[in-house]
């Protein structure tokens, strides 16, 4: 079976029921993640992949695989050996990517066998701190009155981080430049640069920055 992660507690229970003549695992376990080390994913990641080691009683190694709307770490998986060794960790952009990529070379209904929930993250829409703003009002007003210059980035086409952008500016009737990245934490590096005005993250990514007054929320 191919696995996309999603929950710890599934993990071990559906390896083993599949490997248990192998004495699944034998060896180390590959965990893929579709987008930059450092973004919200890879930090869950990496935080999962701590807690599976001890009991499975090998080491699961974190995999970065970059790319627009993180489809390069999905294909990975579908073309590795169904053998359990090589799992996927993934989030919404996992169910949307269908609709948004034409040439799309996995299927996530088929290609992949799901095994639960890791976590349920909220979004915070975050603002670089030059930006004229300190609460949402003052932001709206100023993004509606600043859309043609205003820019908006994000982790890629499919990305949770896209998907809550396009919902904000249906929301609000506006559009603004739209810049996508591999990954959240490139991303936030131009934000906290300046080289862009704001975006829409996970709380894992943004808690840190919010709290110690680098990006505006």
């Amino acid at each position: 079976m191919r696995f996309l992660v999603r929950i710890l507690p599934a993990v071990a229970l559906a390896v083993s029921a599949g490997a248990l003549a192998q004495q699944y695992p034998t060896r180390n376990i590959s965990m893929i993640v579709p987008y930059a080390a450092g973004g919200p994913t890879d930090t869950v990641a990496r935080v999962t992949a701590q807690a599976m080691g001890k009991p499975l009683g090998q080491t699961v190694i974190v995999e970065n695989r970059p790319s627009a709307g993180g489809i390069l770490g999905p294909e990975q998986v579908k073309n590795s050996k169904p053998d359990g060794y090589t799992i996927l960790i993934h989030h919404i952009g996992m169910a949307t990517t269908p609709t948004l990529y034409r040439n799309l070379r996995f299927n996530p209904l088929t290609d992949f066998e799901p095994i639960g929930l890791i976590n349920d993250v909220p979004m915070t829409i975050i603002s670089k701190p030059q930006l004229p703003a300190k609460d949402f009002k003052e932001f709206l007003d100023y993004i509606k009155k600043n859309k043609d210059k205003v820019s908006y980035a994000n982790a890629g086409i499919g990305a949770a981080s896209h998907l809550c952008g396009m919902l904000f500016m249906s929301a609000i009737n506006t559009d603004f430049l739209t810049v996508p990245y591999k990954g959240t934490a490139p991303a936030m590096n131009d934000l906290l640069g300046g080289q862009v005005d704001f975006m829409c993250d996970q709380t894992t990514n943004t808690t840190s920055q919010i709290k110690s007054g680098k990006v505006t929320a």
